[in-house]
């Protein structure tokens, strides 16, 4: 038995769905417009994890062209019945407003990381779905409904639907089973039959800091669900000062050890050092983690050991650990067939007259498209944030003849929140390197009339950046040991779910490798190498 240091799954990795098969442990998380969708990691110790699938690679399971920011793929859910996996997702078309549209599919496959299967639609009434196995052979689907209409609370309840899987299909009547408590936003639902209960797992309260997990049970899988009289399960919100801040958003596992555990989300704020505790709560520019938790029951009641409050360090399972090799090199040389699957691209998969890998051996070349302000083509290659302080490195050839192309290293939120160093073209000066901005939709140049002119002979160029908690600084070299900085900071905060506007602010932080061309000659950079290195 080892000790498990929080969060499991460091960086961008919301919604957590766990799911047991025999003495493998799996978890599936959120991509929102992030292609290719779903992350799927495997464990056999719930402590070290590995990335082994993206299960939604084709545009016939998952077409995102258009998405707004933080759409997507919300909370996947993951299960194993019938000898297969079943994965659950939705779609979310529309975001911001009075509507959330959005459409609810199935998938199976045999295996894990294999192919999945075309989608099978479900419904529309409202996301985060679930499938529940019940002993008795059935199926169903739990999903929140939505409510639109002016005066009503938009969280209308839990629904729930039997699924035939002969006919492919919900069958029946959808009913509401459970309306929440008065901490509203009820949502996430995951049904699990325990000792002769029915027990409902939904997360209420949104998923910034007065996030929580409730539980309810009933002997009867349509209700009326009794709430836990210590409810919530787990939350951060009554403590500020703990490092692992929004829990809530869980699921629920029994080991091959018969112990229990709670996987759950969680967002770890920049420390904040002088300035007041509550106002703002926090920033988290690595997004909306993963965390685990041990459980105790009582009462036929689960319990999270220490309290319902996150642990940032708690005992593993009675398992021996079995670490894995590193799923991400520290250094990539793209030198494989296929991209490392840490990497992911905007809303549709990206062909190979896009990305290749094969066009330049060696060399991941990207075809210049649409600006990194577009929800349409963009040709950006990028992988989360995952530390506060590290480093990310490429290697760059590029020759643009028109202001209207260019090609660097991107730290990107979402399409409105963006910083760039590119190589681009100036009428004076030829090949420059210079700084793009976007901060809410407001652009600027910061180096505008002091760009770095690029010497002629130089073929590649070495582009760094380094993120150092707060801030974070790009720097360049032509021969990969003479760095210079560029003498502009950026804050780390303004890349952060808490930083953006509007309804859509779910994914952390990415840094990666774009090339745009609106001239539309599709004009293409070469990049030799990524580095991501935890400092």
């Amino acid at each position: 038995m080892s000790t498990i240091q929080n969060p499991i799954l460091p960086g961008f990795n919301a919604d957590p769905s766990i799911c047991r098969v025999g003495e493998d442990y799996y978890i599936a998380v959120s991509t929102f417009e992030w292609f290719p969708g779903v992350g799927i990691y495997h464990s056999k110790d719930l402590k070290n994890w590995h990335l082994v699938s993206r299960p939604l690679t084709r545009l016939s399971q998952l077409n995102m062209m258009g998405n707004p920011d933080s759409g997507g793929i919300w909370a996947p859910q993951l299960s194993y019945s019938n000898n297969q996996f079943w994965l659950i997702y939705t779609d979310v078309k529309v975001v911001e407003g009075q509507w959330k549209d959005c459409h609810n599919y199935l998938a199976n496959c045999d295996t894990i990381d294999g192919d999945w299967s075309d989608p099978i639609y479900l419904n529309s009434s409202g996301f985060d779905p679930s499938l529940f196995h019940d002993e008795d052979g059935k199926k169903y689907l739990v999903n929140m409904n939505w409510d639109h209409r002016i005066g009503h609370h938009n969280f209308y309840g839990i629904a729930i639907q039997e699924y035939s899987v002969t006919e492919r299909k919900l069958v029946g009547k959808a009913e509401i089973i459970f309306k929440g408590t008065d901490i509203m936003l009820t949502e996430a639902p995951h049904l699990y039959k325990i000792n002769g209960f029915y027990y409902l797992l939904t997360a209420e309260g949104g998923t910034k800091f007065e996030h929580q997990a409730t539980i309810a049970r009933s002997k009867d899988l349509k209700g009326p669900y009794e709430v836990h009289s210590e409810n919530p399960l787990i939350s951060s919100f009554a403590h500020p000062r703990i490092a692992l801040q929004k829990a809530g958003h869980a699921s629920i596992v029994q080991t091959h050890t018969d112990e229990w555990f709670l996987v759950h989300l969680t967002g770890r704020p920049l420390p904040r050092d002088g300035q007041p505790l509550l106002d703002p709560r926090g920033f988290c520019p690595l997004g909306r983690e993963t965390a685990i938790q041990r459980l105790e029951w009582n009462n036929d009641w689960p319990y999270v050991v220490g309290g319902n409050k996150p642990s940032l360090q708690i005992e593993g399972p009675k398992v021996e650990e079995v670490k894995w090799e590193r799923d991400f090199p520290e250094k990539d040389d793209f030198n494989d067939d296929v991209l490392n699957l840490h990497f992911q691209n905007l809303r549709i998969p990206l062909g190979e007259h896009i990305v290749s890998l094969k066009d330049n051996p060696g060399h991941l070349r990207l075809y210049g498209k649409e600006s990194l302000t577009s929800k349409f083509t963009q040709a950006f290659v990028a992988r989360r944030w995952q530390h506060f302080t590290f480093k990310a490195e490429t290697k760059i050839a590029f020759n643009p003849t028109t202001f209207q192309q260019s090609a660097g290293l991107v730290n990107y939120y979402n399409t409105q929140n963006w910083t760039s160093c590119q190589i681009s073209w100036n009428e004076e000066k030829g090949r420059i390197l210079e700084l793009m901005t976007c901060e809410h939709f407001n652009f600027a140049q910061p180096l505008q009339g002091h760009e770095v002119v690029i010497p002629e002979h130089v073929e590649y160029v070495y582009l760094r950046v380094v993120v150092n908690v707060h801030e974070y600084q790009y720097h360049y070299s032509y021969d990969g040991t003479n760095w210079t900085p560029i003498p502009v900071k950026f804050e780390s905060y303004k890349l952060s779910d808490d930083y953006v506007q509007g309804g859509g602010f779910f994914t952390g932080a990415f840094v990666g490798m774009q090339c745009q061309d609106t001239s539309g000659q599709n004009l293409h950079a070469d990049f030799d190498y990524f580095i991501y290195k935890n400092l």
